[in-house]
């Protein structure tokens, strides 16, 4: 069985062997189980799965995104990553590019905590947790990330609205 996986990933990665197809399929493995750890926990203590409206769901999808850009690319959560990454550039206002250092599980556990996008479903699985245990808890965190989030872009809107009314020799 082992020896087909490991030509099934010869074949994946082609030419370029970069790709730890085995650190993913861990990786894999932890999310499908929590996810059903936390859905046989939820059965085993009668929780009703969560009904979200449109107003909860769109609090999750920007606190999703809000938790997910925090934990890849703010320079306060680079403890976290500094293990699977390395520095490398400031991109933007609070945000740093890593490139992703090592090779197999670690590898694999790098991309992850250095990518928003990889990391939104880890966190969205989270807050449906929460929500399902804790729905008032999980609501109130979900508006602070919110408000967060707003207030970054506001941040941002502001800064570009402010350059644009300067004068073009002071920018």
């Amino acid at each position: 069985m082992y020896g087909c996986f490991a030509q099934q990933r010869a074949e994946y990665s082609g030419d370029a062997p970069r790709r730890p197809i085995a650190g993913y399929s861990v990786m894999l493995t932890v999310y499908a189980v929590g996810f059903a750890g936390v859905a046989g926990i939820a059965r085993i203590t009668h929780r009703p799965a969560p009904r979200m409206g449109s107003g909860d769901l769109a609090l999750m999808a920007i606190t999703t995104c809000k938790i997910s850009r925090a934990l890849a690319k703010d320079p306060v959560t680079s403890p976290i990553r500094m293990p699977f990454t390395r520095f490398e550039d400031v991109t933007a206002a609070s945000e740093l590019h890593e490139e992703v250092r090592a090779s197999g599980m670690e590898h694999a556990v790098g991309e992850l905590v250095s990518c928003p996008f990889c990391l939104s479903s880890w966190v969205a699985s989270g807050l449906l947790a929460g929500y399902t245990f804790s729905p008032g808890t999980t609501r109130a965190v979900m508006t602070t990330c919110t408000a967060v989030a707003g207030s970054g872009f506001l941040q941002y809107a502001y800064t570009t609205a402010q350059q644009r009314s300067m004068p073009a020799e002071k920018r």
